[in-house]
């Protein structure tokens, strides 16, 4: 009987979350042409080794191109040379679109959200450019949760970023077929693979309240092993008749 190693079941671990919710959430149909936002970051450069393998099996049949948008105001300095090199390993076509924003035109919104807006309209022109009919990102399960607690504490609002979401102003659907991978295995693949870490020097980093956010699920799972699992099934348990009426 094969024995597998600890990097054996962790690999094992992300493939079976990731399959099972490309599955569960139908995020791919045979013909699509996928576009992967590929900034760089572990969680990117997962997905596209993990899109790349599956592209492979027999049905449903999809493609996929990679592509990474820079913004010429931020002084993020990737490695484009490692990013196509990367690409080609798993035989996907890379793509560069370089872009900017001005934080002055929308003082209501945070540079964050216009830096983050700018660049899904970047990958929205190249998707088109290319015949994709989706757009894959690099959120996992993680990023989910912690959205979700963002927005009731700062929105209150029930809302956060589901696994399938179709833009019918831009004719795309947004996947996120990581939507099931836990962070902490991501960080360990990264680490397996060896992935080369980005020069990250965003001025308006500090700005974002999502690094305080995942300490709140880190208590929240300290005080429950399963929260994870408790705050996703919420999401499909909205239980309207122990909730005020709307006003």
């Amino acid at each position: 009987m094969a024995k597998f190693t600890e990097e054996d079941k962790m690999m094992r671990r992300i493939a079976t979350r990731f399959n099972k919710g490309v599955v569960q959430y139908r995020l791919i149909e045979e013909g699509d042409k996928i576009l992967i936002g590929l900034s760089g970051g572990k969680d990117s450069l997962a997905l596209l080794e993990l899109l790349a393998k599956r592209s492979r099996i027999l049905k449903p049949r999809f493609s996929v191109v990679a592509v990474h948008v820079s913004m010429s105001n931020i002084p993020y300095q990737a490695d484009l040379d490692y990013l196509k090199e990367y690409a080609a390993s798993w035989n996907v076509p890379f793509v560069h679109y370089e872009t900017s924003f001005d934080p002055s035109t929308d003082t209501r919104k945070s540079p964050c959200f216009l830096c983050s807006w700018n660049r899904r309209k970047a990958l929205f022109t190249v998707a088109k450019e290319m015949g994709c009919n989706k757009i894959a990102l690099g959120h996992h399960m993680d990023d989910i949760l912690e959205t979700l607690l963002m927005n009731l504490t700062f929105q209150g609002a029930f809302s956060t970023m589901p696994p399938k979401l179709m833009m019918k102003k831009f004719d795309m659907t947004i996947i996120r077929p990581m939507c099931l991978v836990h962070e902490s295995d991501l960080e360990e693949m990264a680490k397996i693979r060896s992935f080369r870490k980005q020069i990250k020097n965003c001025p308006y980093e500090k700005d974002s309240n999502r690094t305080d956010m995942k300490g709140v699920l880190k208590q929240l799972e300290s005080l429950n092993p399963e929260a994870r699992y408790s705050l996703w099934g919420s999401m499909t348990n909205v239980q309207e008749e122990l909730l005020p009426d709307k006003q």
